[in-house]
């Protein structure tokens, strides 16, 4: 999988990564891929939400250790 950016969010709990990501989203290109790492358990849940409502797919989330990993198709 070819990832366009990257945007660490470790530390920060939701909203934040949401809106990080939401603002990050919108500099780029459709079709491109956007991965988030966060650290916030919840996120998981936020990011489904967040892709629903935006109409951006989510191509897969993972965690590892204590990170969540969220990557994001840009509508």
């Amino acid at each position: 999988m070819q990832i366009d950016k990257e945007l660490d969010t470790r530390g920060l709990n939701c909203p934040l990564p949401i809106l990080k990501a939401k603002k990050a989203l919108a500099d780029m290109a459709s079709g491109q891929l956007l991965r988030v790492v966060c650290t916030d358990p919840g996120s998981t849940r936020d990011f489904q939400a967040f892709a629903k409502q935006t109409g951006n797919e989510l191509v897969g989330q993972e965690s590892a250790g204590d990170d969540f990993f969220h990557v994001l198709k840009r509508r």
